[in-house]
């Protein structure tokens, strides 16, 4: 059993920062992917970046190319999102998922775990 719990989200105003933290437990392989996602009200879960756990490769979301930083920390059974220069349009439920293959789907329905999600609002 696969469990996910993200962390670190809140209120931050624009030009802020914020990073958030996924721990993971439960059966989760080396050879796994994990994302960032999120949902603003009204609209789609949306791919933001993803890394595998065995490479280290990553890749983004391109509206958030330079902006946001995926990481881990194996030891820790950890994954990172730091998320520089926020704006209102940042403002979301930010969801921690994983996949059970070595490359890094986009796609939400490819990610077989998620964690319950933590808000982000981009707000003065």
């Amino acid at each position: 059993q696969v469990r996910l719990v993200e962390s670190g989200g809140g209120l931050v105003q624009p030009g802020g920062s914020l990073t958030l933290s996924c721990s993971y437990s439960g059966n989760t392989l080396i050879g796994d992917a994990m994302a960032w996602f999120r949902r603003a009200p009204f609209t789609e879960r949306k791919f933001l970046a993803g890394i595998s756990l065995m490479s280290g490769d990553t890749t983004y979301e391109d509206s958030v190319k330079g902006r946001f930083t995926i990481s881990k920390d194996r030891a820790a059974n950890t994954v990172f999102l730091r998320m520089n220069d926020l704006n209102p349009e940042d403002t979301a439920v930010y969801y921690c998922a994983q996949a059970e293959m070595p490359l890094i789907p986009t796609i939400p329905s490819l990610y077989e775990h998620w964690g319950q999600g933590t808000q982000v609002t981009v707000s003065a």
